[in-house]
């Protein structure tokens, strides 16, 4: 009996390239490759990478893992992409970049995005994403002022996965989450969003054509071009985004799960079969799949009459949106402890905060030690410590600084609580999975259990995952994501200390005074 052909999950991060192979029966990884991806900073303020380079390392992963493959005896069925979010590039009419692709870290539309902000308050309605220096809006904006002859000669404006898709099927053609990533698109009626163009000083065929994130592309080799591994027909799925797929990865699609992840940065998320509009414009909200929009697939496939009703969470067949908000501040805390503060390396940074009572006697710190997006938006806020006095030693900064990390995601919780309800269990992956005094810590700060995925590639296994529902939506026989995501395996669930959280509820408090969050 033949093995079923592996799915593959493209998963583009800024700072690494990750390509997995799995087996869609078990979820079993068979082969993966990954390098990583050279981050540029030509002055400060600035994050920049070479779309082209990214290309080149995407074919090397192929290559890489198609060998892996056919060592096992194995074939590949269909590849997914999970990318970043809010990356810019512009493109000549050949499609050659005229630019090198902006990241959203990348903060030299700062003073755009404060004016924008101020005057363009009701824009956060139509796009769902808050105004911001990461969102290509705010950057195109900053390229019609400071760059105008390139803005109009500039035949198209692309995200590294659309550049990516292009390079592999000659379509331009962009996700609805990526889209919504911009700015310039309104996910509720899955269309570029005129007055934002506007704004941006572009036209919509200077953009890509929005499609469903199960949208599949039989691969063609493209003239004097043949990529490693795929042979012709195999299917590619465009995908969506990296923040929507780790959610889906993390199998935290029913109500009451919350996904938290923290590497470099951080986000919040949460699964929902509607978007979410906060008064204060701090939450987003990325389409995971548009189920009223209609078949995006370049061959027919079979249609659907079901009615949709609230119950239909349950179904592959309703819309899906990942709701949430991110933080600048994760791991780049520690990371800021070690470097910086104690000059020791990161396990003994842990070791020496474990040495100091849960609140560190009272000290406080802001972790915005590069800005912040929720739940301040605020690109100018710095961090601090308070109540310092002459009791505290550096384990107590240490201390006190990996706890304004949770505090902080804490607060971001809360506000998307608002919306989805409270959280029952906290799916946790990220680089701090790594410490289980961290992830201790998580879940007495936030009172519920913390529940480590087995795999920290939830972005690729999210992939897969779509690409199962993209295939079956493509055979006509659709399945239930939440029955797919009965497949993640888990790793340790962390319960909270009913002690340490009383603890910390008090100090949660003073944190929540500190910080102008209505």
């Amino acid at each position: 009996m033949p093995l079923t052909p592996l799915l593959v999950g493209v998963d583009v991060g800024t700072t690494n390239l990750k390509v997995l192979a799995i087996d869609p029966d078990t979820m079993e990884l068979v082969a993966h490759a990954a390098r990583p991806v050279e981050t540029n900073v030509p002055r400060p303020g600035y994050a920049e990478q070479n779309p082209d380079a990214i290309w080149q390392l995407l074919l090397t992963c192929l290559d890489e893992l198609a060998t892996e493959v056919a060592a096992a005896g194995r074939s590949l069925g269909a590849l997914c992409f999970s990318t970043a979010m809010h990356s810019l590039l512009a493109v000549d009419e050949a499609g050659k970049p005229l630019t090198p692709a902006l990241l959203w870290s990348d903060n030299r539309a700062s003073e755009e995005a404060t004016d924008l902000r101020r005057e363009q308050g009701d824009l956060y309605k139509a796009i769902g994403v808050p105004i911001h220096p990461m969102l290509p809006l705010c950057k195109l904006i900053w390229f019609g002022k400071h760059q105008t002859r390139l803005l109009k000669r500039a035949a198209r404006w692309l995200s590294v996965k659309e550049y990516l898709w292009w390079k592999l099927t000659g379509r331009y053609e962009v996700d609805y989450a990526i889209a919504t990533a911009t700015g310039l698109f309104d996910s509720r009626k899955t269309t570029w969003h005129r007055p934002a163009l506007k704004l941006a000083g572009i036209s919509t065929e200077q953009l890509s054509t929005p499609v469903n994130t199960t949208h599949v592309v039989p691969y063609v080799a493209l003239p004097g071009q043949a990529v490693p591994g795929l042979l012709p027909g195999t299917l590619l799925v465009i995908g969506a985004s990296d923040g929507c797929l780790a959610n889906l990865g993390a199998g935290a699609v029913e109500p009451g799960i919350t996904t938290i992840t923290i590497g470099t940065s951080g986000a919040v998320r949460r699964t929902s079969i509607r978007p979410v509009r906060d008064a204060q414009s701090r939450l987003f909200s990325y389409p995971l799949y548009r189920h009223d929009s209609g078949s995006t697939t370049s061959q027919p496939v079979a249609t659907h009459s079901e009615t949709r009703h609230p119950g239909q969470a349950e179904t592959g067949l309703s819309d899906w949106y990942v709701v949430g908000g991110p933080t600048n501040n994760g791991a780049n805390v520690l990371e800021w402890l070690s470097e910086k503060l104690t000059h020791q390396d990161v396990p003994t940074v842990l070791a020496t905060a474990e040495t100091i009572p849960p609140g560190a006697d009272g000290l406080l710190f802001l972790p915005y030690l590069q800005g912040e997006r929720a739940p301040l938006w605020n690109a100018a806020a710095r961090g601090s410590y308070r109540n310092l006095d002459w009791q505290h030693t550096q384990a107590h900064l240490v201390r006190a600084a990996l706890e304004g990390v949770m505090f902080n995601l804490r607060q971001i919780e809360l506000l998307l609580a608002r919306h989805a309800g409270p959280t029952r269990v906290i799916h946790a992956n990220g680089g701090f999975a790594q410490s289980e005094f961290w992830v201790q810590m998580m879940a007495d700060v936030f009172g519920v259990p913390v529940r480590l995925n087995a795999s920290n590639e939830s972005g690729a296994i999210g992939a897969v995952l779509l690409a199962r529902l993209a295939l079956s939506l493509h055979t006509g026989k659709p399945v239930s994501l939440t029955d797919l995501t009965r497949q993640i395996a888990f790793g340790h669930t962390f319960e909270p200390n009913a002690e340490r959280h009383k603890v910390y509820l008090q100090s949660f408090k003073q944190f929540q005074t500190l910080i102008d969050t209505p």
